[in-house]
């Protein structure tokens, strides 16, 4: 663990690392006070600004912007009742409230605290853990990560909110995709419709930002409301609230191992962990606490579990390349790009990277504790701009973007087409998210496969002779039933409904 950090050193503290890092925080907490937008949003318009940079400096700033993101939705929440991402939900309870009383520099303070504190718990559990789990999955050989890539495609039925058939569905249509472009065994192309253009396939950054800028573009556009400008009490700098938060502690390093605990099973997500932090803090707390009615430990609950599942979702990113969240998936594409797969071989052949990772997400953190406190009174502000304003810079940032990684206008027909399936999907209450996971994990799945059987000399008892890859596939088996079930279940149950309805 020493090791990894020691070497991760010289990568990170230089001065475009932690220049980018900073800027990262700022830009996520400014992207995560917006109602609408989000640390997904702020990761995947930089993506295609991260490509053309060194690993360390364009990683920093892509988790920079993730913990910013994750922590700004409690800014609007606590100001406006308007949680600006779905993690803040939760702040709503008591956030609101405490501003409502007049203390709305301690509630932001709070928030701010809370999470940057929660974020740096989460950053030394991930930064225990990953070696170990990594090191363990240093005895993988290609049936072994078969079987992790299965499982990977399987917890998109966790990461899908609602439908597990339709998260399901959207991840096949992603495996598709990873199938696009050169065979890497036989050279042939396959589903390029004798388009030189898709012989790489179509590019990662472009579906990305198509699939999830465009879309909410798109969707922000159909909602109106562009010269609407809301009334936000004013905030000023201060750091009282760290003494405030010296009285819970006890509660902050609960929640943050909560949400650490949370963020790193794939699928359950911050907005899960922040509840459930906040429904352990309010069993635990003393009835003159007033939970509900704007008590400072329902706000320091929820924001730590928030962070803390930042930390805990990088775990299974980084040390098994099994996304936590959606947020982490498209961390782990730009990994990729940047030509470092997560997982194992990311600890043993560049050990230097994954220590860097490692100490820009606990920097990050540092940095959100400072500049959130400095900065409050410039993000109360940011709630006061017009969506006219921000949908154009989106925009323009997409577009140039996507269009700067091979100067390429296919990129853009690509990403507006993925822009369009986006929107489709969403309107019909289909996830978005699976669809990368299936892109990234489909030709790990596929190359794996086929190594196995070259070895086995097409034997399929190669994944089942193995042990670790029998126990693997195990898990896959049980969870594939519990998935097939839940839905069974889940389709039977409106059914019964009408029958009960009409009697």
């Amino acid at each position: 663990m020493f090791e990894l950090l020691r070497e991760g050193l010289p990568l990170f503290f230089n001065f475009e690392a932690v220049l980018l890092t900073c800027l990262g925080v700022v830009g996520g907490l400014f992207i995560g006070v917006l109602p609408g937008l989000g640390p997904l949003m702020g990761i995947v318009l930089l993506l295609p600004v991260a490509f053309h940079m060194p690993a360390i400096p364009a990683m920093g700033m892509l988790i920079a912007i993730y913990i910013g993101g994750s922590a700004g939705g409690s800014i609007s929440a606590i100001l406006l009742r308007i949680p600006g991402t779905p993690l803040a939900a939760a702040t709503l309870f008591d956030g609101y409230p405490l501003a409502q009383k007049g203390r709305t520099q301690d509630a932001v303070g709070l928030a701010v605290s809370a999470s940057a504190i929660g974020g740096l718990i989460g950053g030394l559990v991930l930064v225990f853990f990953s070696p170990l789990l990594a090191k363990f999955a240093l005895r993988f050989a290609p049936p072994e990560y078969f079987a992790m890539a299965v499982l990977g495609v399987l917890t998109i039925a966790l990461i899908s909110e609602g439908s597990a058939l339709k998260g399901l569905l959207v991840g096949g249509f992603g495996l598709f995709l990873s199938m696009i472009g050169t065979d890497e065994f036989t050279n042939a192309y396959r589903f390029t419709f004798d388009d030189i253009r898709l012989s790489s396939g179509p590019n990662l950054v472009a579906v990305v930002v198509g699939l999830f800028a465009l879309s909410e573009l798109f969707f922000q556009i159909e909602a109106g409301g562009f010269t609407n400008k809301p009334v936000v009490q004013r905030l000023a700098v201060s750091f009282s609230a760290l003494r405030l938060l010296a009285r819970h502690r006890f509660n902050l390093l609960r929640s943050a191992l909560i949400g650490t605990f949370f963020g790193a099973i794939p699928g359950a997500g911050g907005d899960v962990s922040a509840f459930i932090s906040y429904a352990a803090a309010k069993k635990l707390s003393k009835p003159e606490e007033g939970y509900g009615e704007g008590a400072e430990g329902g706000v320091v609950a929820t924001e730590a579990a928030n962070n803390g599942c930042c930390g805990g979702a990088l775990i299974p990113t980084l040390s098994l390349g099994i996304p936590g969240d959606a947020s982490t998936a498209v961390l782990m594409g730009a990994l990729i790009l940047l030509g470092f797969f997560p997982g194992p071989d990311l600890f043993r052949d560049h050990p230097d990277v994954a220590g860097g990772v490692f100490i820009a997400y606990l920097m990050g953190n540092v940095f959100l504790l400072i500049l959130g406190t400095l900065l409050a009174p410039f993000f109360g502000s940011v709630l006061k701009f017009p969506k006219a304003w921000l949908l154009p810079a989106v925009l323009l940032l997409s577009t140039l973007g996507t269009y700067s990684l091979q100067n390429s206008v296919f990129d853009l027909w690509v990403m507006l087409v993925f822009g369009i399936i986006g929107y489709v999907l969403r309107r019909a209450s289909y996830p978005l998210a699976p669809m990368i996971i299936g892109m990234i994990l489909g030709g790990v799945m596929e190359a794996n496969l086929r190594r196995s059987l070259l070895i086995s000399r097409d034997g399929l008892m190669i994944f089942v002779e193995r042990p670790i890859s029998a126990i693997i596939l195990l898990i896959d088996l049980t969870l594939l039933i519990s998935i097939v079930y839940a839905t069974i279940r889940s389709s039977k149950s409106p059914a019964a409904t009408r029958t009960d309805d009409k009697a």
